[in-house]
């Protein structure tokens, strides 16, 4: 059985179908209108814009701000960095001090090398506790990563070709870095 449409609008019925049919049809605004929902976007825009702006020049202030603060940081960060070892030096300075003062008036001169000895000792233990190293030279292969080499000379025995013959200046690394590079004399 099938059910049969009913034809038979109601007043209700075909007041509805009116009033959707008057909403589905385009309502045409007029200039003003147009305009006013057009400077109404433009203010919403602008003051979008003004925001962004307003915060994108508080974020540059405090980036900037960070930079120079950062930068200053670095800088007394540098200024003091040497403090510590500096500090760490003057009791070596007060030993020489001491030595000095001793050679002046002491007439036994091995007492005096021994203090000058221990002295030096206390010295290389400090630079090998601020990770200074020397760097070998003794019979060596000569390296430039390590070694300038300020002369050749003849090597004495063939084993020694290519192999350092002399050191005239001590070359240093600081934390595996060269800090100054051996002065040696290289045999050929």
């Amino acid at each position: 059985m099938k059910k049969q449409k009913h034809t038979e609008d109601t007043p209700e019925v075909n007041e509805l179908n009116e009033t959707v049919e008057v909403e589905n049809q385009p309502v045409e605004k007029s200039d003003e209108q147009v305009a006013d929902e057009i400077v109404d976007e433009l203010e919403v825009m602008s003051q979008k814009y003004s925001e962004l702006n307003d915060k994108n020049l508080r974020l540059m202030a405090e980036f900037d701000n960070y930079r120079k603060r950062t930068m200053k940081e670095r800088m007394d960060l540098y200024k003091t960095a040497g403090e510590k070892i500096l500090v760490e030096m003057l009791p070596l300075v007060d030993d020489f001090e001491r030595a000095l003062k001793a050679m002046e008036t002491s007439e036994d001169v091995q007492a005096v090398k021994e203090g000058v000895q221990l002295i030096y000792t206390k010295f290389i233990s400090f630079l090998l506790q601020n990770g200074v190293k020397e760097i070998p030279t003794e019979k060596e292969v000569f390296d430039t990563e390590f070694h300038e080499a300020i002369t050749t000379f003849p090597a004495p025995e063939e084993e020694l070709k290519g192999k350092i013959i002399d050191c005239v200046a001590k070359g240093y690394t600081m934390n595996d870095k060269v800090i100054r590079f051996s002065k040696v004399v290289v045999g050929e």
